[in-house]
């Protein structure tokens, strides 16, 4: 597996489609981060780390439904790939689907949504989009 980004998103999309409660994702660094930040924005209803043994780690999300029992995250979307990095200023991540979406960023200053990246006057590598 190349994309450990792609594969946890896919599996969070997944697992919203199925209506699971939980999901378990390969843990790094970089997908906590994305994570904690989807828990702070509401996508999410909360994540765990999960040590399995022999230095390896997992994490375990908890999804989150509306009241019609329809998963609350739309649409995830990988947007720099691997072969491909997008990279965007910080006027440029100002809004997102006019504030009803998120776009997860790279920036120096560690990994931010785009309005607390906008804030901060920093732009970097788009990772992905949510709403």
């Amino acid at each position: 597996m190349t994309d450990i980004i792609a594969d946890s998103l896919t599996r969070i999309r997944n697992a919203g489609m199925r209506r699971l409660d939980t999901t378990t994702l390969l843990h790094s660094k970089m997908i906590e981060a994305i994570v904690s930040i989807l828990v702070d924005k509401g996508y999410l209803e909360s994540f765990s780390i999960e040590d399995l043994g022999n230095n390896k780690k997992a994490i375990k999300v908890t999804l989150k439904y509306d009241d019609n029992e329809r998963c609350v995250i739309n649409e995830v979307k990988r947007i720099s790939k691997p072969g491909r990095r997008i990279h965007k200023s910080r006027d440029e991540i100002k809004n997102f689907k006019n504030g009803y979406g998120t776009l997860i960023v790279s920036t120096n200053k560690g990994v931010l949504p785009n309005d607390e990246a906008f804030k901060l006057g920093v732009g970097g590598e788009i990772i992905c989009s949510i709403w």
